[in-house]
């Protein structure tokens, strides 16, 4: 006789148990977990029992179309997207509590209702009258979407699928709930059932689908991990609080590049583009002060002039500050360690800040060399030339390290008004476009040469 294999499931946290419990050994909820009824068991024993049907393969050279897009006239979220929406997809959008989210996707909607969608907007977070005090404020009141509030799965599907819109929103998948899983709304088995009942919706019937969803303190969209595995596309929308300037970044589109970016602008009127973040992000430099370094980055097909900013500074504690804003903080300690270990230049006793002006994250190790130059420009009082911009990977031996896309970072460096860059010795680039280029071989002689310290 077949052994059981029912599981039991934490609702909390999605970790499996062998037997019952009152409390959740993992998270430490209690009365969460729940008994999942097995899968099939498959086929029985022997060649012929239970057998299934053949799956049709094919090859892999194929002769067909790609898939068409949908443009919504809004620059920024068409570039996110890989180049406007596809019919069928699922996107996955999180984001912090009010950083604009319901606000992108509202204005997302509108657009492409002006061009021909039929788009619909189901919100299980807010009634429909605060929607459309919404829509008047950023005055697309008379923008052809249909809006519903409604937290029910099976109402909602029902809904689409008498509807047959080009596009849904959900806002947010975390409100929804099904009355085949007995778990709360939120609930990790809820937001995995939900999700998987929407993708496969939306694949059957070809409606493109954005599903919003919370996200954990951490940063991380809130629920299963399995989620983003089952969405094509999976988007944060980022910014400070105290920042006007928000930055929508893909981390995974199955249609298009991952890593890119659109920048936009909250305004007053909801939010307006930003065709040229480089001059964004720089408009407020005024004369060189020390501290201050420019890179000359690559977010996903887009080159981006960002400033590292960087403060040093005395410290009374017996374990120096380490603040870190906009950059991995492991990595920045890497240099600093690499700035004593390999160039002789101290930090013990010092307080060191690092921030990336605009509320801009910067994740490539490409800005090693401006961290470490605007380091050692805060700890020297010396600043950098104010028209060079630096960049450059950097190897525990201290060693300066090419990296990609030169040209590219040198041109959007040139237009900007830049003359100067500071590249690894080893780097390659073809057409600097008449900057003048300085090339240094390891962080020993950047700290000479540069700053004449080491």
């Amino acid at each position: 006789m077949a052994k059981s294999t029912n599981a039991f499931t934490c609702t909390a946290c999605g970790a499996s148990h062998k037997k019952w419990a009152g409390r959740c050994d993992a998270c430490g909820a209690w009365n969460t977990i729940v008994e999942e009824a097995p899968l099939s068991q498959g086929p029985g024993r022997g060649l012929g029992a239970h057998k299934g049907r053949a799956v049709p393969l094919s090859s892999l050279a194929t002769s067909e179309a790609p898939p068409p897009r949908h443009l919504s006239g809004m620059d920024e979220l068409d570039r996110v997207l890989g180049g406007g929406l596809v019919p069928g997809s699922a996107v996955l959008i999180g984001g912090d509590p009010g950083i604009g989210k319901s606000t992108l996707l509202l204005q997302g909607a509108a657009a492409f209702a002006r061009r021909g969608l039929n788009a619909v907007y189901i919100s299980g977070e807010e009634a429909s009258a605060q929607v459309r005090m919404r829509a008047q404020r950023l005055g697309l009141a008379d923008a052809p979407v249909r809006l519903g509030a409604e937290t029910n799965l099976r109402d909602i599907l029902t809904t689409l699928d008498t509807e047959r819109p080009d596009l849904a929103i959900i806002d947010s998948v975390q409100t929804l709930w099904s009355d085949q899983v007995e778990a709360a709304p939120g609930s990790v088995a809820q937001v995995r059932a939900a999700a998987h009942e929407l993708v496969t919706f939306a694949k059957r019937k070809g409606v493109a689908i954005f599903l919003v969803g919370h996200v954990t303190k951490d940063g991380q969209i809130a629920g299963p991990r399995v989620v983003e595995h089952m969405v094509d596309t999976v988007i944060y929308f980022e910014g400070e609080r105290g920042h006007q300037f928000r930055i929508l970044r893909s981390v995974k589109n199955r249609f298009g590049p991952a890593d890119e970016i659109g920048v936009f602008e909250m305004t007053g009127s909801g939010l307006a583009e930003v065709a040229n973040p480089s001059a964004l992000f720089l408009s407020e430099r005024g004369q060189p002060v020390p501290g201050s370094a420019v890179f000359a980055g690559i977010e996903g097909t887009r080159p981006v002039l960002t400033e590292v900013q960087a403060l040093v500074a005395p410290s009374t504690l017996a374990s120096p500050r380490r603040t870190v804003v906009g950059l991995d903080s492991g990595r920045v300690s890497t240099i600093l360690a690499v700035l004593e270990a390999r160039c002789g230049i101290p930090f013990a006793g010092l307080d060191v800040f690092l921030n990336v002006a605009g509320g801009m994250r910067v994740n490539e190790p490409a800005a090693d060399l401006a961290i470490a130059g605007a380091l050692l420009s805060a700890r020297e009082d010396s600043a950098l030339p104010p028209e060079a911009v630096l960049f450059g990977e950097i190897s525990l031996s201290g060693a300066l390290r090419p990296v990609a896309q030169a040209e590219n970072r040198l041109k959007e460096a040139q237009k900007l008004g830049f003359s100067q860059a500071i590249l690894p010795d080893s780097q390659k680039v073809e057409g600097a476009g008449g900057m003048s280029i300085q090339r240094i071989a390891d962080l020993t002689g950047f700290a000479g040469e540069v700053f004449g310290a080491g």
